[in-house]
């Protein structure tokens, strides 16, 4: 697989609208929608940006190290989210927020350090795809830890769209590993457990911290996680990587509030099915910048994730904010 160039995928032509977005619909203070269509589409944007974020991350990966990507990335987040932050905001987070960043960041660590170094030894189709047992897990440590009920037609939808991820990855995946495959395939593994647990601290976090609050400090406590093992590991990138290390910590802090929004406002269950669209946006990424051939199979799957989607909404009740705790 070609390795996208980060000056090649013009990120910076999105930036200001999607900017733009966040400051018109993500201010607390707005009335609540009457239905799930805001939070899910939120949460289809947020997942297509993280996608877009992990091509540029597995070219800089590939260029720099996993380590070196992730470390930088994390500076540059924040730097720029802790500065809009501490501009915008004057109160100080609650003790209990602060509880959830910095858990929240340890699992996000775990789970990006896990993924990005698997990515360098693993398709990015693949890698993706193995990653979705994380909403399986999900729905179900939503079950024990926040204590949501499990509604038969949201199980549904997930397995429907666990079904069109399998259609998709009956023509896409091959038998053919070597030993460096399968570590990169356990490193995914791993990190789809940490993303299971990452999406509930998720919805635990979006009931104290609004989406800007989640963002600035989640960039803070990884960078400080992440510098560590900097007098050992760390290397100044060369100035062509910049532009892919900003893009992607733009994008990747734009995600990281759209999500926190959606999640705040909608059941875990019912945005788990838009996890998998992001297999479907690996293949429009490597369309676009890889000139690879869609196949039907992918059609087929896609119809069954629209359809999962689509269940979901039904399924859903009023998307307004939900105050949880852990059960």
């Amino acid at each position: 697989m070609a390795v996208p160039q980060p000056q090649n995928m013009r990120v910076s032509m999105f930036c200001p609208a999607i900017i733009a977005m966040y400051s018109a619909g993500m201010n607390h203070s707005l009335p609540s929608h009457p239905s799930l269509m805001a939070p899910l589409a939120m949460a289809l944007v947020g997942t297509a940006l993280f996608s877009l974020m992990d091509a540029l991350m597995k070219g800089a990966s590939l260029a720099i190290g996993a380590y070196n990507a992730m470390l930088w990335r994390a500076l540059i987040g924040a730097v720029v989210m802790g500065s809009i932050y501490a501009l915008r905001c004057r109160q100080r987070p609650s003790r209990l927020a602060m509880r959830y960043h910095v858990l929240r960041s340890a699992a996000a660590t775990v789970m990006t350090m896990f993924f990005f170094w698997g990515l360098m030894r693993t398709p990015l189709a693949e890698a993706i795809a193995l990653s979705f047992i994380a909403p399986l897990i999900t729905l179900y440590l939503a079950r024990v830890i926040l204590g949501e009920q499990l509604n038969n037609r949201a199980i549904g939808a997930t397995l429907v769209g666990l079904a069109g991820v399998a259609v998709i990855l009956f023509g896409k995946l091959r038998g053919d590993y070597g030993a460096d495959a399968m570590l990169g395939a356990g490193a995914i593994l791993i990190s789809a457990a940490s993303y299971a647990y990452n999406l509930i601290l998720q919805r635990l976090q979006a009931a104290h911290s609004d989406p800007l609050e989640v963002s600035a400090f989640q960039n803070i406590f990884m960078c400080l996680l992440f510098a560590l093992a900097a007098p050992w590991l760390a290397q100044v990138p060369g100035g062509e990587h910049w532009p892919g290390l900003i893009g992607a910590a733009v994008l990747a802090s734009i995600s990281l509030m759209l999500l926190s929004w959606a999640y705040g406002r909608a059941e875990t269950q019912y945005l788990l099915p838009i996890e998998y669209t992001a297999f479907l946006w690996a293949v429009l990424f490597g369309w676009i910048f890889f000139n690879e051939r869609v196949t039907p199979t992918t059609w087929m799957g896609a119809v069954l994730i629209l359809g999962a989607c689509w269940l979901a909404a039904k399924a859903g009740r009023p998307g307004h904010p939900v105050p949880v705790e852990p059960v």
